[in-house]
């Protein structure tokens, strides 16, 4: 009989990483970001274990989208009672909260238990260039998805 061995979770392996949304689009990010999130990318990834990483990405509101999304996309939420079906627009979202884009697009990609939701804490984001994260070193990282495209 074969044994698969478990790595137990160790915060003190988990590494930070910068991200400039500006530089990327917003489901290319979203994707790469929460798999850094769930650990996927190591090889110690296990299902029921949070061994991912913190991800901080600044530039929020300089995120970019492909095609007429900018202008077709909306955001959709009901708050359960009659009549209550809100729509947001992307720019007017893009305008009042930057943060919550990014934040609502890695989040629809993650587990939907307790553990997604211990996952995401470890996501920081910020609208601007600026953030508070200095003293843990985050490593700069690009996913190559909106600097090397060509416009539309």
């Amino acid at each position: 009989m074969q044994k698969t061995t478990v790595k137990q979770t160790d915060r003190s392996q988990a590494s930070w990483f910068v991200v400039d949304a500006s530089q990327e689009v917003l489901g290319r990010m979203a994707t790469e970001v929460a798999r850094r999130l769930m650990g996927k990318h190591k090889p110690e990834y296990t299902p029921h274990a949070d061994v991912g990483d913190f991800i901080v990405v600044i530039n929020a509101s300089k995120v970019q989208l492909t095609g007429a999304k900018k202008e077709k996309k909306v955001y959709r939420w009901h708050t359960h009672h009659p009549g209550g079906l809100r729509e947001v627009p992307f720019a007017r979202m893009n305008e009042r909260h930057p943060e919550d884009i990014i934040r609502l697009a890695v989040r629809r990609m993650m587990p939907k238990t307790n553990l997604g939701r211990q996952m995401m804490k470890k996501l920081k984001i910020y609208a601007g260039d600026r953030h508070e994260h200095h003293a843990q070193k985050p490593t700069p990282i690009s996913f190559g998805s909106g600097a090397n495209r060509k416009k539309d």
